[in-house]
């Protein structure tokens, strides 16, 4: 099956994905003409996403002692299998369609900025 990107926004909207986010920003896929050419697109958001986060959480990890280093090593691993899990799950509900890689690079995009987001937070609010 094959959704118009409208209708795919509709869709997001609808399952929460990122429903907060497309209001606040432009759907960075929106010029793509497939849906080829929407799952590399939001693939790339991901990976975007993805180099960010490692970024910032080497960036957190160097202002930290030895002991919070551990702490958050720990929780970056336990979020890290939920998103995995949780965007596994909300792609699955499209398990053999065209739009699953789609829809699990969207999850995987809005969870990790918004996890970066959040680790930003935390080193802003370690600052004196």
């Amino acid at each position: 099956m094959r959704l118009s990107a409208p209708c795919a926004l509709l869709v997001f909207a609808v399952l929460g994905i990122g429903s907060a986010q497309a209001q606040d920003k432009k759907d960075p896929c929106a010029d793509s003409q497939s849906q080829a050419e929407m799952n590399i697109c939001w693939g790339k958001e991901y990976k975007a996403a993805d180099a960010q986060l490692n970024k910032t959480y080497q960036d957190f990890m160097s202002k930290l002692d030895e002991s919070e280093k551990i702490q958050l090593k720990s929780a970056q691993f336990a979020w890290l299998k939920y998103r995995d899990a949780n965007c596994d799950f909300v792609a699955d509900q499209y398990k053999g369609g065209t739009m699953r890689p789609m829809i699990a690079a969207i999850c995987l995009a809005d969870v990790t900025n918004a996890r970066v987001n959040e680790l930003k937070s935390q080193i802003k609010n370690r600052e004196p």
